[in-house]
């Protein structure tokens, strides 16, 4: 196999996580290096934005596993989370969505700024995208640094399939991946659906991987 270029963190994350490990490279490395960097940011409002399973929520577990905080689901906010987040300096809203509670996230705003704590904020997109119709909350999106990881280059796409694959032992010559990497879309949900169907795919023709099979996965 091939040396990665990239580095390999091992964390532990949470249980619904099919990976213990998260994967640095081209694609993800600024926003670690930057999250990283705390509490030396220019800014306390943090937005890190990327596409599902892009790594979104393994790189805010890195981040409060070296540093103290809470994290709060966006699309389930509650009045009751205005008090919990007083004793953190830290607070992590994942998952923002139009589902948002707009009042509260801008009083969650607010108390942020006012007792100068930090905030990360996870999307799809980037925050001053969303259309609130609190206009106070809209122009509170305009203090966030965007932080946003970007689609998979080679090293990093190489890297998960053999990881996942080899997490299902299923062992896969280098040509294969090659091969895999060149036709396959770059985006991070579509690859793990690869990895999926391979899976699958494998175990109901009970025999090992080929281009043949590459290929009717990758629909060609």
């Amino acid at each position: 196999m091939r040396e990665l270029d990239q580095t390999i963190i091992e964390f532990d994350y949470d249980k619904n996580f099919k990976s213990d490990n998260f994967y640095l490279s081209k694609s993800n490395k600024h926003v670690f290096d930057f999250l990283n960097m705390w509490p030396k940011w220019e800014k306390n409002f943090v937005n890190v934005i990327g596409e599902k399973l892009s790594g979104k929520t393994h790189l805010i577990n890195i981040f409060l596993q070296k540093n103290k905080g809470i994290k709060l689901e966006g699309k389930s906010l509650r009045n009751e989370d205005l008090k919990k987040i007083k004793i953190y300096e830290n607070i992590v809203i994942e998952n923002l969505s139009s589902d948002t509670d707009e009042k509260i996230l801008y009083s969650l705003f607010n108390l942020v700024e006012q007792d100068n704590k930090f905030i990360i904020v996870t999307s799809l997109k980037p925050i001053v995208n969303f259309t609130f119709d609190l206009k106070d909350l809209k122009s509170r999106t305009k203090n966030f640094i965007l932080l946003n990881i970007e689609k998979p280059d080679d090293e990093l796409i190489f890297a998960i399939i053999l990881k996942n694959l080899s997490d299902r032992q299923i062992s896969l010559d280098d040509k294969f991946i090659e091969f895999i990497i060149k036709r396959i879309e770059r985006s991070y949900s579509k690859i793990y659906d690869f990895i999926y169907k391979i899976d699958q795919l494998s175990l109901k023709k009970k025999r090992s991987i080929n281009f043949k099979i590459i290929k009717e996965v990758l629909g060609e």
